[in-house]
């Protein structure tokens, strides 16, 4: 009971116990991210962070497309994109000269609606978060530190530390670890966090410059011992640089300045610095966590894994762990589905970090080492390879549904079942863009604002999928048949029933309705309102056919 807890120590009076649904411990994108999905679905949670404001300088910068479709789900994406500067192309330099050029929107269209990658700073992309949970009521707790937790276990009992130094009890359902590389959630939990660190101090630099790369465009240089990438900002000469420093200033990286930076490939690209407007510089590591959950608490974002910055890859990760538990935790918590659906948070995105941490380490070696077979590769192989395998127009959607992390997928998953066409259970369901004006996009993807579950068909509803929806309360959606969805993998009248963060649960050819039924009731799943029908209106079919409704 409550009236139990122990006081803090020195306390004379016991401490204050708040209660609330989901503690989340850090307000860095993958936090607000959480906090945003599970308040959007009726969800109690507090935030909180050890800060005193949101960060004034980030590293991370790029928002990849599936991103931009979790953000269209919950609202706010047509606002993130026009803050943000549209990555159209990435440039390859090799010693000074261009070795190739890839343009992103013609490798991602067709794809999804965001066929390309957005430049969004991290410090502004965190202020608009703010914004949006404020809108709703919720703030961030400033200053405020996790001391320590005990699962309990129907709950979790957090004693925080507030900024006076008094210490108060919050007790929660459950508790989100979003705190970062240094996580007290992960310590406590003693869960290990393998891996290393890459020798190299690399430096981050917002900076005003001129010169040929300042073009609106990603540049990425190389040399013998040297690597450069260019972020474009928002506004005319504004830029991330990101490399080096000198070999021997590493040793005393903590207190380095912009003196300290290897110009060379600076020069060699004609970029002049007017100004440094904020510099860091930090170490590389590369990790994942043992474990992702224990018990009532989970692991996110770089509490959870963090690796090279090849691809712009990291923040993003930690927003699609914050999707993938945020309807988790909701749909348990307003009993919607079975307790076990939790332990699946862990297998999908774990195994998902450890690829990205083997991937982007061997990429990241490749650009950064100082070894001959290193420099090799990266000023004789690069250069040659990559122009030839960009005119292939199959290597380029590869490389836009990788880096997009619109290819990511939960097949191993105990929630995934069934393939129909090209689309097995745990893929992302497939982008279909039905009817396309001025202002306006109609897609398949409108349905997953509801964040439930549904059942889409793609033709005609078989027998007793109908039925079976409407005494379920399932809501439907049915779209009528074009030959460019079976390019896009989907095959005829077959069920697909979809998961609230937009990726296909159960993938039925033979549009079973007992198959279907079996599958809700081995889950206990059940739609959080009445379903509804979506029926199609003319504007969705180019050809001039109706929708029809289940």
């Amino acid at each position: 009971m409550i009236n139990s807890l122990p006081t803090a120590p020195g306390n004379i009076s016991p401490p204050v116990v708040r209660e609330t649904q989901v503690l989340i411990v850090g307000a860095g994108p993958t936090g607000l991210v959480l906090a945003l999905w599970l308040t959007r679905q009726g969800t109690r949670i507090r935030i909180i962070d050890t800060a005193a404001e949101p960060g004034t300088t980030s590293r991370a910068i790029v928002v990849q497309a599936r991103i931009l479709e979790f953000y269209r789900q919950i609202g706010i994406a047509d606002e993130v994109v026009e803050r943000g500067l549209q990555l159209a192309a990435a440039n390859l330099w090799v010693r000074g000269r261009k070795a190739g050029r890839a343009a992103f929107g013609e490798m991602g269209k067709g794809l999804s609606p965001f066929p390309y990658a957005l430049i969004f700073p991290q410090d502004e992309h965190e202020r608009l978060l703010i914004e949006h949970l404020s809108v709703g009521g919720i703030e961030v707790e400033r200053r405020i530190e996790l001391v320590s937790f005990e699962d309990a276990g129907d709950r979790v009992l957090a004693r925080l530390k507030r900024p006076d130094g008094t210490e108060e009890m919050c007790e929660a359902a459950y508790l989100a670890g979003c705190d970062g590389a240094h996580s007290k959630v992960r310590e406590v939990l003693k869960t290990g966090f393998p891996g290393g660190t890459y020798a190299h101090v690399f430096y981050v630099a917002d900076v005003q410059a001129t010169g040929p790369a300042m073009d609106g465009e990603l540049h990425v240089a190389l040399d013998d011992a040297d690597l450069l990438v260019i972020f474009p900002l928002k506004g005319v000469g504004r830029a991330r640089l990101i490399g080096t420093v000198r070999q021997d200033a590493e040793k005393r990286h903590e207190h380095l300045g912009w003196d300290a930076v290897n110009k060379r490939l600076i020069e060699r690209m004609s970029i002049e610095v007017e100004r440094v407007n904020w510099f860091s510089t930090y170490q590389v590591h590369h990790r994942v966590a043992a474990h992702f959950q224990g018990g009532r608490a989970f692991l996110l974002g770089d509490a959870a894994h963090i690796h090279s910055p090849v691809g712009g890859q990291g923040m993003n990760t930690g927003i699609g762990d914050a999707v993938n538990l945020a309807w988790k935790l909701a749909t348990v918590l307003h009993r919607r589905a079975d307790l076990a659906l939790l332990d699946t948070y862990e297998p999908e995105r774990i195994a998902f970090a450890q690829r990205l941490v083997a991937t982007t380490d061997q990429g990241f070696k490749i650009v950064t080492s100082d070894g001959p077979v290193a420099r090799f590769v990266r000023v004789h192989i690069v250069p040659r390879l990559l122009p030839a395998l960009f005119q292939s127009n199959s290597f380029r959607r590869f490389m836009f549904r990788t880096i997009s992390q619109t290819a990511v997928n939960y097949r191993g998953s105990s929630l995934s079942e069934g393939i129909a066409g090209r689309v097995r259970g745990g893929d992302r369901l497939p982008w279909i863009e039905l009817d396309r004006t001025a202002d306006r996009c109609a897609d398949n993807f409108i349905p997953l604002a509801s964040l439930d579950w549904q059942v889409h068909v793609y033709g005609e509803p078989r027998p007793g999928i109908p039925e079976l929806c409407r005494r379920r309360e399932l809501p439907s959606h049915v779209f009528p048949w074009q030959p460019m969805m079976s390019r896009a993998g989907l095959a005829r009248d077959a069920v697909y029933l979809v998961r609230p963060d937009g990726y296909v649960a159960l993938a039925d050819p033979d549009a079973s309705a007992s198959r279907l039924e079996a599958y809700l009731d081995a889950r206990r799943v059940r739609p959080k309102s009445p379903g509804r029908v979506l029926v199609q209106e003319r504007q969705f079919d180019p050809s001039g056919a109706h929708g029809t409704s289940l």
